[in-house]
Formats: C-alpha cells, sequence, structure tokens
C-alpha cells in the first residue's frame, strides 16, 4: 500500500514538466508546498489534476471522503482509511463508486514510501524513478479518484494494483503497488468516455514502463512526534544498520 509520498519539485519544474504532457499548471500558485515525506495518516495535501479541469492543479485532503461523508471528514477518517483504493475493487465498493465514474484524478508526486519487512522487522524504501534530468527522482502521475467537501476543497485517493516482480521484492507483505501510470495514458485516465472495462483494462495494463528504484532509509520515519519533511528522511542507508 502507499501511504507517504514526497513531491520535492519547484512549482515550475512541474509545470515544466507537465506542458507536453497534459498541459496542467497550478490553480493557485501560493497554496503549494513541496515535501519530504508526507503520511497519509495526518491527510494533508495531495496535489491532483481532476477530470473536468485537466488544466489545473489542485490541493486535496489525502484520504477521499464519499458524500455521505462530508458533513464531518475528521469523524469519517477516524472510521474509514481511504488513503488507498483497491483498483480491482473500485467500481463494487461504495466509497468509490462514483468517484470512479466521473471523478478521477491525476495525483502528483516525485516518491513514496513502502514497508519492507525482514527478521520481523518493518524497514521504510523510499522507492523513485530516476531521470537524466533529475536523477534523484523525477515527476510521475499516481492514477487517483477524488471527491469534493465544497466548492474550493477536495479530497483524494491513490489507487493499488497487485506489486510487479520488482516491488514484490520491497513490498514483501501485502504485495502491493500504487499504480503509477504511463506518460500516455494521463489523458485516457480523465477521459469521460471511457466505460467500466476500458478503464478497467486501462489500470491492469497502464503502469509505468519508466523503471523504478529504491533504497532503504532511516525507520526515525516511523516514530511519533518526529518532523519527517527533511531531506535525511529519503538519504539512503545501509540496510545492515537498521537492525
Amino acid at each position: 500500500m502507499c501511504y507517504a509520498t514526497s513531491l520535492r519539485k519547484k512549482r515550475e519544474e512541474i509545470e515544466q514538466r507537465l506542458l507536453n504532457k497534459i498541459g496542467a499548471t497550478f490553480e493557485d500558485p501560493l497554496d503549494y508546498d513541496p515535501y519530504y515525506h508526507l503520511n497519509g495518516f495526518t491527510h494533508g495535501n495531495l496535489y491532483i489534476i481532476k477530470m473536468d479541469e485537466p488544466e489545473s492543479i489542485y490541493p486535496a485532503k489525502w484520504g477521499l471522503v464519499p458524500d455521505w461523508g462530508t458533513h464531518d471528514p475528521e469523524a469519517f477518517w477516524k472510521k474509514s482509511n481511504t488513503l488507498n483504493a483497491t483498483s480491482e475493487h473500485i467500481f463494487e465498493r461504495a466509497s468509490y463508486k462514483d468517484s470512479a465514474e466521473d471523478k478521477r484524478c491525476l495525483v502528483l508526486a516525485d516518491g513514496f514510501f513502502e514497508p519492507h519487512h525482514e527478521n520481523g522487522v518493518s524497514i521504510p524504501y523510499f522507492c523513485f524513478q530516476p531521470s537524466n534530468e533529475h536523477p534523484e527522482g523525477d515527476l510521475f502521475l499516481f492514477a487517483g479518484l477524488y471527491n469534493e467537501l465544497d466548492d474550493a476543497q477536495f479530497t483524494a485517493t491513490i489507487l493499488t494494483l497487485e506489486a510487479n516482480p520488482f516491488f514484490a521484492e520491497i513490498h514483501n507483505k501485502r504485495k502491493r503497488m500504487p499504480l503509477v501510470l504511463a506518460d500516455h495514458f494521463y489523458e485516457d485516465w480523465l477521459d469521460d468516455g471511457l466505460n467500466q472495462p476500458q478503464l478497467n483494462e486501462l489500470m491492469a495494463t497502464g503502469f509505468s514502463d519508466r523503471p523504478f528504484r529504491a533504497h532503504p532509509v532511516t525507520r526515525d520515519l516511523y516514530k511519533k512526534g518526529v518532523d519527517t519533511n527533511k531531506p535525511e528522511f529519503i538519504a539512503p542507508l545501509d540496510k545492515d544498520t537498521l537492525f
């Protein structure tokens, strides 16, 4: 599962990267705050591109709140974990099926964290897609769903699917991975003309073909009361030092 992400890029870098892909810019540039580590359980802001406004990037609280929970999101989050949505079941689950039909989104990130279990210990791994321009991790987009809290606020979830061989070794207990879309599927995911079988096929085959890398990071990431929004929390560590 994907319960923590990073988005370290400057606003200008993000908009330039998306210029030839989907052309989206931040609706309000002052709303953007980059981060090294966002813990989903704090329900901080992800940044999303919505179906009905593919030219704009909006902040969205992490943890989709369906219509029946919007009167009290905090109460809903206490009872329900909607940070991730299992892609194989989004049309069956009451919390997701309406959004799956007409409120799909792209979720911006340049890294995410997965737990690796070894000798009874959970070790966080930082996962990223290096490029020549950004060896520390290029921008990519998750497939996501969103819903509206009101006219100016949104909530969102990240889709997951069965792990490929690389991520099955990293996330070796649950063997799931977030759905990072290949660039050429961005517009398809936001297309309101696709039917359910077409969307199921896209989710099953749309994972990015750009290779990922991953390395262990400090287990201090799991400590309560620690400010993890710092570069040292994505720095690679020798796994032997974590035991």
